[in-house]
């Protein structure tokens, strides 16, 4: 029997939509740092351009109340149309509902704030009514408080929703390192974003396989001086 759900995400089968990643929302996230938060988010936005995949990003109440979307997202699709809402289910405005159905791909990547609200709605009114399978990229979104995160999470996924994390996503589409035209770029987004893997990644780079440091600028290392000893 065909389950779409073995079907690995690819930069083919999938499509890619950011939900008010705005600062009031951001303001309530009691779930996760707000800045790992934010860190994950503007991971998983270089990692969708990377592999062109196509990309929505909706806003709600911008000018009375949300705030505008962070910079950092904004500034990786310098040229992208963002979508307006006054719902706070994305798919009750028409917009969205049009840009993914021009996108034309059913597996549909999702990051938002808040979980339980704008997240939780949008997936269970895609998915019912859109006929669209959803990803909800877990460490890109945040809830009011844990629970409220947590649960939010249970109840999609008991609804059919697959719970994924950012890095997950990004390999994912990688797949195998012998695809080098997205090879170098992956591993920038790893060793700016990934924490301790792009710690490891930078360590290897320079100390094993002795490329020069990533650093830009010229830093000159001074050898050590013994100062004296009483």
């Amino acid at each position: 029997m065909s389950n779409p759900k073995l079907d690995v995400l690819t930069p083919h089968n999938s499509q890619m939509i950011f939900i008010d990643h705005q600062p009031q929302m951001a303001f309530g996230v009691q779930s996760i740092d707000r800045q790992v938060l934010k860190n994950n988010t503007v991971a998983l936005a270089k990692a969708a351009k990377v592999f062109q995949i196509p990309t929505i990003i909706t806003t709600v109440e911008t000018e009375s109340f949300s705030g505008h979307t962070y910079p950092e997202l904004l500034d990786v699709f310098p040229t992208q149309d963002i979508l307006e809402r006054s719902s706070m289910n994305s798919w009750d405005d028409q917009k969205v509902r049009d840009a993914l159905a021009k996108n034309g791909r059913k597996k549909v990547v999702v990051a938002g704030l808040w979980t339980e609200v704008c997240n939780n709605s949008f997936a269970l009114c895609a998915m019912l009514e859109g006929d669209y399978e959803i990803y909800m990229v877990a460490d890109a979104s945040g809830g009011t408080s844990k629970e409220a995160h947590d649960y939010a999470m249970q109840r999609m996924i008991q609804a059919g929703v697959v719970p994924v994390t950012w890095q997950q996503v990004m390999l994912e589409w990688q797949r195998d390192w012998a695809n080098r035209d997205t090879y170098d770029a992956v591993m920038n987004i790893v060793r700016e974003h990934s924490g301790a893997y792009g710690m490891g990644v930078d360590y290897a780079y320079t100390m094993v396989h002795k490329a020069a440091a990533r650093s830009v600028g010229s830093h000159t290392t001074l050898a050590p001086v013994h100062a004296p000893v009483r």
